[in-house]
């Protein structure tokens, strides 16, 4: 029960805060009982732009994982059945960009970006946050097909199959938990995304949410309550993403998704 006042504490104050005028809100004070109820933070968030940069942050995030999905299972798929020494120095490769930062990569992203003409475009935010999230979904899954036992390929083997039939009617199937872990991880890489977006990104047009947010800081002061509506609205999608993959995510976590 303390754990429970913990967290419905902030998350009281948060929404508390959202059905409430500015000048209730700076009256009474963030502990208050909201007199009234009111939707008109969330409906002026969108005429103050939030529906665009809700739409941008939908495409920049759906096309990451959609990226992460055609690249990571094949590569996973080809590192736990492959003999080669190439497939190993590929899986050794990712590992290594797990140690990269982005912050250490930033200004030659920056200059490589430019070059191709991406600066400014939603296609120059999509694929380095696709690229940066590769080396972790690429270890999960690996790790989740790993669990896979060798006598389920065999049986396919015996039975004919070929490697597509292995890989789309036994690999995919049994590695759900590690799909839906890297689904939800790059999902919530790309939705949280700022760097990226602050330094690749210019104009209003391609603004994602989390740089939106900035529209809510004037110089007289900060929109608090339209601040947190915009922050409610925001933390929506990832929470119906987890909702929906919860228990597939709990076991890709868990290493177990292949049993």
């Amino acid at each position: 029960m303390l754990w429970l006042g913990l967290v419905a504490f902030p998350l009281y104050v948060m929404l508390g805060a959202t059905v409430q005028s500015r000048l209730e809100y700076s009256t009474n004070g963030p502990l208050s009982l909201p007199r009234s109820f009111s939707l008109s933070n969330y409906t002026q968030d969108f005429t103050n732009g939030f529906g665009r940069y809700f739409l941008n942050t939908l495409i920049v995030t759906g096309s990451v994982v959609a990226i992460v999905l055609l690249l990571v299972p094949p590569l996973a798929f080809s590192i736990i059945r492959s003999r080669s020494r190439g497939s190993v120095r590929i899986f050794r490769l990712f590992l290594l960009g797990l140690a990269i930062p982005a912050q250490a990569v930033i200004v030659p992203m920056f200059y490589v970006i430019s070059k191709a003409g991406l600066y400014d475009n939603l296609i120059g935010v999509i694929l380095p946050t696709a690229a940066f999230c590769l080396p972790v979904c690429a270890l999960i899954l690996t790790g989740t097909m790993r669990d896979i036992t060798g006598e389920l390929f065999e049986a396919m083997a015996i039975d004919g199959a070929t490697t597509r039939r292995v890989f789309f009617q036994l690999v995919v199937p049994l590695s759900r938990g590690g799909l839906a872990t890297i689904v939800v991880f790059s999902a919530l890489q790309a939705w949280n995304g700022f760097l990226f977006p602050l330094v690749l990104t210019q104009s209003e047009e391609t603004k994602v949410l989390t740089l939106g947010l900035y529209n809510f800081q004037t110089e007289h002061g900060i929109d608090i309550p339209g601040l947190l509506a915009a922050v409610v609205l925001s933390t929506v999608p990832v929470l119906l993403v987890y909702l929906f993959a919860r228990r597939a995510l709990v076991q890709g976590l868990m290493g177990v998704g292949g049993k």
